[in-house]
């Protein structure tokens, strides 16, 4: 990941902790400048934990929840787009929201780059709690691997992590809270024994 994605990813997380995100829309300013961003960032993670397509209509804000529903007006062309919240930023002065490259282009802001637009929520939702399922750990990376294809063969998302101790844990993040029992049992199906429930 770029180093710049970085920062944002982290900023991101802290923003996400710390600030209040059910704050009221009427407490955002409506009106401000906007930016797309693409290209490099395309299948990068963002700080909701999804994938970052920018042929989808979505966009980075500092502090409207993940999963909100707001349309973006271009002032200098009077075009309107539907994006959705999975994002934090613009980390830059004076902008108030990066939007996708498609959602850019729905509003004729692509090659402005930059652009003074006016943002209106058209639904706003709670933030999403998303949490982790450890399924098993070993020592040795071929035993992880193992587990992570047979977990992948079934239509789940695994992924390793490798502690400093150099334990290879299998684990599937980023579960809706919704879903955690519906994956328990998915697992239990499969003749894994009892995840370790994580809350990051």
């Amino acid at each position: 990941m770029p180093i710049e994605r970085k920062m944002s990813f982290l900023i991101g997380l802290i923003l996400t902790f710390l600030l209040p995100l059910s704050m009221p829309a009427e407490t955002e300013p409506l009106e401000g400048f906007a930016s797309w961003y693409g290209g490099k960032f395309h299948g990068e993670r963002t700080a909701s934990g999804e994938v970052f397509d920018t042929n989808l209509l979505t966009a980075a804000h500092r502090t409207f929840p993940f999963g909100t529903l707001v349309k973006v007006t271009n002032l200098a062309t009077d075009k309107s787009v539907i994006v959705r919240i999975n994002d934090r930023g613009p980390f830059v002065q004076d902008r108030i929201i990066d939007l996708s490259k498609a959602a850019a282009d729905a509003i004729g802001l692509t090659p402005m780059g930059v652009a003074r637009v006016r943002l209106q929520i058209v639904q706003e939702v709670k933030p999403a709690t998303f949490l982790t399922l450890q399924v098993a750990s070993f020592s040795n990376p071929t035993n992880a691997l193992r587990v992570k294809n047979r977990l992948t063969e079934a239509g789940l998302s695994p992924s390793i992590e490798k502690t400093e101790a150099g334990i290879h844990r299998v684990v599937l993040e980023h579960i809706p809270a919704e879903k955690i029992e519906e994956t328990k049992a998915r697992l239990a199906e499969l003749g894994f024994p009892p995840p370790i429930l994580r809350r990051r």
